[in-house]
C-alpha cells in the first residue's frame, strides 16, 4: 500500500528531497507519488511539515 499526497500539500519539496527510492515528483501546486515505485516506508509523512502525505 502507497502512500498519497493530499490537498494539503504546500508544494515545499521536503517529501520528494528525502525520498529514499525517488518516487516522489512536483506536479506544480503540489507533489505527486508514483504508487508504483512506492515502497511505504512512510519518510514522505514524517518529514513533511504539514502532514500532507497520508497512506492509501
Amino acid at each position: 500500500m502507497a502512500y498519497k499526497i493530499t490537498d494539503k500539500c504546500i508544494a515545499c519539496g521536503a517529501c520528494a528531497a528525502n525520498c529514499p527510492v525517488e518516487c516522489i515528483a512536483d506536479k506544480g501546486s503540489k507533489y505527486e507519488i508514483d504508487s508504483e515505485k512506492c515502497i511505504n516506508c512512510g519518510t514522505c509523512a514524517s518529514i513533511c511539515p504539514v502532514g500532507a502525505p497520508e497512506a492509501e
